[in-house]
Formats: C-alpha cells, structure tokens, sequence
C-alpha cells in the first residue's frame, strides 16, 4: 500500500472559455507555503497552453483569499543553509512572476482576508475586487523580513510610495473601503454580491477582441519596465491595423450586432 499524494495546493478549475485558479489550502486559511509558489507556477504554464481560455479568476477556496505565508516555514528557513533559503526565495519570485505573466487578463475575487503573500498574489492580478469586510495587510515587518522587491515595486505602483510607506512599516490590517480608497483594490461589492460583480466583468472582458486584450495587457505591463522593448508595442499597435479582428469589430459595429472575434494567438 503506498502513501497518498497531497492535494494539489493550487488548483486550475475550468469553466467554458473561462478558468480559475484556486488557492486550495482551506485548513490553513490558504497560507501560501513554498510548494504552493511553486504550483502558481506549474497552473500558470497550463493556463498560457490552453488556447481555449479566455478570463482568469484568482481566488482563495473557503472564502478566504489568503493569509499569507506560512509562517512554520520561516522558522525552518532561519536555520537553513544559504542554498536552502535561496531555494525558497526563487520559488516565492517565480510564483508570483508566473501569476503576473499570465497572458490571459486575471481578476482577483478576493475575501476574508488578503494579507502579506496573498497580496502579492492580488497585486500579481490585472483586476481586484474584493468584498466588503475583506482585510488586507503587508506585514513583513511583523516578522522581521522583507517584502520582496518585486512584490513592493507592484505595491508602489499601484497605491504610490506614501500609502506603500504606510503599510510597509506599520503592518496594520485596513478594511476594504480603505483598500479601495488607496487604489489597492480596484472596485468593492457587498458580500453577497462578489461571484455577480466577477460575473460581470468577466463577461465583458471574454465580449472583446483577444487581440486587443493581449496587446493591452503587454502594453500596459511593459510601460513600468525602463527596458521595456517599446519596438515590439509598436509593432502589436501597428498589428491591429491589418488583424482580422478589426474587420470584424468594424463591421460589427456598423451591422449593430455582437462581434464574433476569432483571434486566438
């Protein structure tokens, strides 16, 4: 008789054009350990093969997004070797970098709590809506480590420099209405009312032209890298000119119907 395999801690739940990507450690408030970075990863890979998905949503199972890392594995890193720790560390930036670069655009439904690695995971998404009564921290500062810089530059970038400040040094948990009011997250909905406000946007985005989506997303991703290959934008924006998704959408448009866009990568 052989052991049983562990559950797989993140999970790829597909649903038509549509998938998502389930944080699956309910026992453990979906802590994110380092065999779960490294399954954001191996999910990542599957999603950018499956030609047939359209939307993304990133979401914690048991109404919980995240609540960060797993701090047993700190401990035992502390008195890791120098191999060891770097181990860890390449899993943590490869997971979150592999949940940014999906190519598909990521909604991240988030509540419960969203702390510390499950805010890197909801900065890594395009879109964040969370639900009211979520609470979210940045607490590295609580256990004498350091966020990554990866996950800060996102921070910074999404909240600006003060507000990243604040949140870096004090730790404190604030509540959605604050989340939104810094730009943490991007919209907030009841409750009850978070899988029709997914619902939602989902369908709006799965409406529009793949093509534009996939260039927008490069775009827009690429405009924070000071090496940004900006002759590669030029040649994605010059594209469309000639894409069989223009013709469609303009003759949609004209036609005053639904465009069925056929642009697939």
């Amino acid at each position: 008789m052989t052991d049983a395999l562990p559950a797989p801690s993140v999970r790829l739940v597909r649903d038509g054009k549509r998938a998502t990507l389930l944080i699956d450690r309910p026992a453990k408030k979906n802590a994110i350990d380092e065999a779960t970075w490294r399954a954001f990863r191996d999910v990542a890979q599957e999603i950018d093969t499956s030609a047939e998905i359209t939307v993304v949503t990133v979401r914690g199972a048991g109404g919980v997004f995240s609540a960060g890392a797993d701090i047993a594995e700190f401990i035992a890193l502390s008195g890791a070797t120098d191999e060891r720790r770097d181990a860890f560390a390449d899993a943590v930036r490869d997971g979150e970098e592999a949940v940014a670069g999906i190519a598909r655009p990521t909604i991240a439904a988030i509540e419960g709590v969203c702390v510390g690695g499950g805010c890197q995971i909801a900065l890594a998404c395009d879109i964040r809506i969370a639900a009211e009564g979520t609470r979210f921290g940045v607490t590295p500062a609580k256990l004498g480590i350091v966020y990554p810089v990866t996950s800060t530059r996102r921070l910074v970038e999404t909240v600006g420099k003060s507000a990243a400040k604040d949140l870096l040094f004090t730790g404190r948990l604030i509540d959605a209405q604050e989340a939104l009011a810094i730009g943490l997250v991007d919209r907030v909905v009841a409750a009850e009312a978070l899988e029709a406000a997914i619902e939602t946007v989902a369908a709006q985005i799965e409406a529009n032209s793949r093509y534009s989506l996939m260039a927008a997303k490069k775009t827009v991703n690429a405009l924070s890298d000071p090496t940004a290959d900006l002759e590669t934008l030029e040649i994605l924006w010059r594209g469309g000119f000639s894409g069989e998704d223009l013709k469609e959408g303009a003759r949609a448009f004209l036609e005053k119907r639904k465009p069925a866009f056929g642009w697939r990568g």
